[in-house]
């Protein structure tokens, strides 16, 4: 497959011109739509403003290349803009981007695609290929100039493989005649599309005019390519990985290793080969690297979320699977309304309750679990996940004092530290392994083998188990009282405490915030109270509100919105009535100083009714669509109503008439 049979001549738009960033993206998501490479231009438009959040996709020399890897896209696709007058991508040099390539790759195909587009990624890096497309005066001069392209590139290719056999003939690989490339090199990227492919041009690039070898290893959608060889690593003087995401370090034991992000792959490819030349990167040893000043370091607390979210992200499908599962036992458990046995009283529901009660009750050693893991690598995952387990079921010394005596007062000593205990659970394990990690480094080479398969899950699992013990009754009582706290608040606390969960829901919609809202909400609903399932109805329909907002807005007020915009927004409202928070994402972005706002305040009334109606939901997802399980129901759907209906109003109050030219 060609480059060229990806990008047809109703994708290329010449000479075109935006007035920003958003305006560019819904441009070339048009040109997407009209080439029929993606199903649904909301959706596509989300992967792609989702892949801009986490950096910008400029590559600096005039250049940018959105991609996203989603479901919105039937087949493999190019869509391509010039623009003279140029648009702010944040590129890394602050030129303004003047190329624009927008990927379009679907997901659960063959990648077959992804190898065409690194390539373009590798042709993009050549300035006069950029600048004979910026010369082009049609969509078929365009095109020629790739065809043309991609023929010199796989002539040179060719070219090179013959060199490279010859060379290989010869033993004379590297200027130091061992045989073996001098600088090694990893990149990679969340998507692995074009920035992991980039990254490793440049830097071979530049390693050959300094008269360096180098091999770069490429971690992309296609997965791992040119591999790095164990014997590679062994002759080479360092390793650099240009990465935005985690890569397996443990191979490189003993040798210097240079982490930074994958723009510096692309951007400063000599600063990063001279480092390593010069013996300023820190040395690898184990999983643990010890910074030196050839090394970006995280801020603290950055470090700390990093470890946080690999938890909650790895915790929340049990989270969601096991409450909904449990939520339908409620539903389909008529005969036992109001029975101590209601949710399980008859076989199909107690079918429900048993899947949901287990998958849910696996919240906690997951959350500290993952936590562990992110902090101390695969050793930190079993210590991890047995203190969460501790934190779950409370045992502490006291148990083991009356464990020969009577087994319900042994069972009454055990007392949940619930999730502040997991947390700590899962920090402590992450670290206690780090610490034996670091305490067998002088443990003879022999017994190395060893290490990640007894001695490490050993007494790290030990020294966790150890610490909840002493530690679970703290927890224990700090849970409790704060259980006594909720289901002890007025309905005036608790409908301060709605309004504030709610809002949160809104303040970064999926970012820090909203998360946090939610956790709580998931914590006291594991609770097993009536004041934790109220928490968590005013968290489910505070993040319900946003997209809700957009959609009422884009509907009634449509002299507001762009007709891409009234479009989108129609997606909104069942996205919104799904708990799918994200769906205004895009809304926000675009106008954050007026979205935002409105969609927090619209939340927190939705929040603050719900608490006020007593309104409780036994689930933790599924928005309208588990109004079954809902306590309240009619209650909770009116409060949704009004938190939406007040935002939208306050937007539309605010926002400006759309005065701009039609996009969709």
């Amino acid at each position: 497959m060609k480059i060229t049979d990806l990008l047809k001549p109703e994708g290329i738009k010449i000479n075109a011109s935006a007035k920003d960033q958003d305006d560019a993206i819904n441009q070339l998501v048009a040109l997407q739509d009209a080439s029929g490479n993606i199903n649904d231009k909301v959706a596509y438009k989300k992967a792609i403003l989702a892949r801009e959040s986490e950096f910008s996709t400029a590559v600096g020399d005039g250049i940018a290349i959105p991609h996203a890897k989603t479901a919105a896209a039937n087949r493999p696709g190019l869509a391509a803009m010039t623009l003279p007058g140029g648009v702010d991508w944040n590129s890394p040099d602050g030129d303004p981007a003047t190329l624009v390539f927008m990927i379009a790759a679907p997901e659960g195909q063959n990648n077959t695609h992804l190898e065409m587009l690194a390539q373009l990624s590798r042709l993009l890096m050549h300035q006069e290929f950029a600048d004979a497309l910026r010369a082009a005066k049609t969509p078929e001069e365009f095109l020629a100039v790739i065809d043309k392209g991609e023929k010199e590139r796989d002539t040179q290719e060719a070219a090179k493989q013959q060199a490279s056999q010859k060379a290989e003939q010869q033993a004379q690989v590297t200027s130091s005649d061992s045989g073996f490339p001098e600088v090694l090199a990893i990149t990679a990227c969340p998507t692995g599309i074009a920035h992991t492919y980039m990254a490793a041009e440049n830097l071979e690039k530049k390693a050959k005019e300094m008269g360096v070898t180098l091999k770069a290893e490429t971690q992309g959608s296609v997965g791992a390519k040119n591999v790095l060889t164990q014997e590679e690593i062994e002759h080479a003087k360092g390793i650099i990985i240009a990465a935005d995401k985690d890569v397996d370090r443990s191979r490189f034991a003993g040798k210097q290793v240079l982490s930074t992000n994958v723009s510096a792959g692309i951007n400063e490819p000599e600063k990063l080969i001279d480092d390593i030349l010069q013996n300023k990167a820190p040395i690898q040893e184990g999983s643990v690297v010890h910074a030196t000043e050839g090394e970006e370091k995280d801020s603290a607390w950055h470090v700390i979320y990093k470890h946080l979210m690999n938890g909650i992200s790895h915790m929340l499908p049990f989270v969601i699977g096991g409450g909904i599962l449990t939520a339908i036992a409620f539903l389909i458990d008529q005969p036992g309304l109001g029975t101590a046995n209601y949710g399980s009283s008859i076989p199909a529901a107690a079918f429900f309750k048993t899947i949901g009660s287990e998958a849910f009750n696996m919240m906690l050693p997951i959350l500290a679990g993952f936590i562990a893991m992110s902090i101390a690598d695969r050793p930190g995952l079993a210590p991890g996940i047995v203190g969460g387990l501790f934190a779950r079921t409370g045992y502490s010394i006291a148990y083991l004092s009356v464990l020969n005596g009577d087994p319900d007062v042994a069972a009454a000593t055990c007392v949940s530290g619930g999730f502040i205990a997991a947390l700590f659970a899962g920090f402590a394990a992450g670290y206690i392994t780090l610490g034996i990690e670091k305490m067998c480094d002088r443990m003879p080479s022999s017994l190395e083998g060893i290490k990640p398969m007894l001695i490490y899950p050993l007494l790290g699992t030990l020294a966790i188990g150890a610490v909840m013990f002493i530690l679970n009754p703290l927890f224990g009582a700090i849970n409790t009282g704060l259980n006594n706290w909720l289901n002890g608040m007025g309905t005036t606390n608790m409908v301060l405490l709605g309004a504030i969960v709610g809002g949160m829901m809104s303040i970064d919609m999926g970012g820090p915030f909203n998360k946090a809202a939610y956790v709580f909400g998931t914590g006291a609903l594991a609770a097993g109270t009536t004041s934790g399932q109220i928490i968590m109805a005013s968290v489910m329909v505070g993040g319900m509100v946003p997209p809700l907002a957009i959609a009422l807005s884009t509907t009634f007020f449509k002299n507001k919105w762009s007709a891409a915009d009234r479009n989108a927004g129609i997606v909104n409202y069942i996205m919104g009535l799904s708990f799918i928070t994200e769906g205004a994402i895009p809304f926000a972005a675009a106008d954050p100083g007026h979205v935002l706002p409105s969609c927090i305040i619209g939340s927190a009334i939705a929040g603050a009714l719900s608490a006020a109606f007593g309104c409780t939901s036994p689930a933790p997802h599924g928005g309208a669509w588990v109004v079954a399980v809902i306590g309240n129901p009619g209650m909770y759907l009116l409060a949704l109503a009004i938190g939406s209906i007040v935002a939208a109003l306050i937007l539309s109050r605010w926002k400006k008439p759309y005065a701009g030219q039609e996009t969709a």
